[in-house]
């Protein structure tokens, strides 16, 4: 058996014994170490980390998981690593994240639906009655079943981790979706809500540089509950700033708790960008890609985080390619409306 260690971010190191070969992802799983993952399958660079010390070889790694460049710096997948020689992986994220015990199942109670703009709506769920703490890290998301059916749909916490475990959770609104029928007209105080949670590994990570956080539509969700933690905190000691992209100006929301934002953390703005604003619009208009200025943020050698649908996701990626930021350090957390 090799002996590996596993560093992270928080300064915590775990230790797992791994067979001759075998994947790196399949050692820590046997073992109780829930490395992030996605897709096992070398394409999604959730599970990348670094190799300190050791030998080791890489199966399959799509050339968008990890560029030529980051593989000469020993940059890994652990979903496609081999583990063939006593070994010290590092790792950007927290320990927390793998030490974790599965999403819990919970039952919560609607206190409320809150309209924010023309096309969402805040979900306000009452945990407190559930056993035990309900840990999870801003940027994070959790299941929801639809009460009285069998879908479930995923969100964003839209605030930072609360004793009280009174929950937030912005919702698109869709024409006929399942969970925006019953927030339109189906919803009564008291109702029972089941989720699952924590999920996901979209979170801050240590905080060294500027950071640069970009959202499309209800992706503001996840930067919600990362603003408020860093505000709760006093501030970070680096700018931060925010594009968040919308299709009408009527699909705005929570523009009160921004600014309150601005004012309590430090170093922190934000910039509403609509695309089809209409002539009274006095703010920035059309996609966020055209308020970036790229030489800037290779300058800076920013952080940046982006949540949004698929083709905003795409296309930032794509633009942050041309215009040769793909070095900087992404994250990013891409989501579809699955049936609202």
């Amino acid at each position: 058996m090799h002996q590996v260690a596993l560093n992270f971010i928080d300064g915590h190191t775990l230790f797992l014994e791994a067979k001759p070969g075998e994947l790196l992802l399949d050692a820590a799983l046997r073992q109780g170490i829930k490395i992030p993952m996605d897709c096992r399958e070398g394409v999604c660079a959730t599970c990348r980390g670094r190799c300190d010390r050791g030998d080791y070889s890489q199966d399959y790694v799509d050339p968008e998981a990890l560029s030529a460049e980051e593989l000469a710096e020993r940059r890994i997948l652990s979903c496609q690593t081999r583990v063939l020689s006593n070994a010290a992986f590092s790792f950007d994220f927290d320990s927390s994240l793998c030490r974790s015990a599965p999403a819990a199942r919970l039952s919560a109670v609607v206190s409320r639906v809150e309209p924010v703009s023309d096309s969402c709506a805040v979900l306000c769920l009452d945990a407190s009655a559930a056993e035990g703490a309900l840990s999870f890290l801003p940027g994070q998301y959790a299941r929801l079943r639809v009460p009285g059916g069998e879908q479930w749909r995923a969100y964003s916490f839209a605030h930072a981790p609360a004793a009280d475990k009174q929950l937030r959770f912005l919702v698109r609104l869709l024409p006929d979706g399942a969970m925006s029928n019953y927030l339109r007209s189906g919803w009564r105080a008291g109702d029972r809500i089941e989720l699952e949670a924590p999920l996901g590994s979209f979170y801050l990570r240590h905080i060294d540089k500027p950071v640069l956080m970009l959202a499309g539509g209800t992706g503001l969700s996840a930067f919600l509950g990362m603003l408020e933690q860093l505000a709760e905190q006093g501030g970070c000691g680096q700018p931060v700033t925010l594009y968040y992209g919308v299709n009408r100006e009527g699909d705005l929301c929570e523009q009160p708790r921004l600014r309150g934002l601005a004012e309590r953390l430090p170093g922190f703005a934000w910039h509403p960008v609509v695309m089809a604003a209409e002539d009274g619009w006095s703010g920035k208009r059309g996609l966020i890609p055209e308020h970036l200025d790229a030489d800037a943020l290779r300058a800076q050698a920013a952080d940046i985080y982006l949540c949004g649908p698929p083709p905003m996701v795409d296309a930032m990626r794509d633009w942050l390619r041309r215009h040769g930021c793909e070095h900087l350090n992404l994250y990013l957390e891409k989501f579809a409306d699955s049936g609202g």
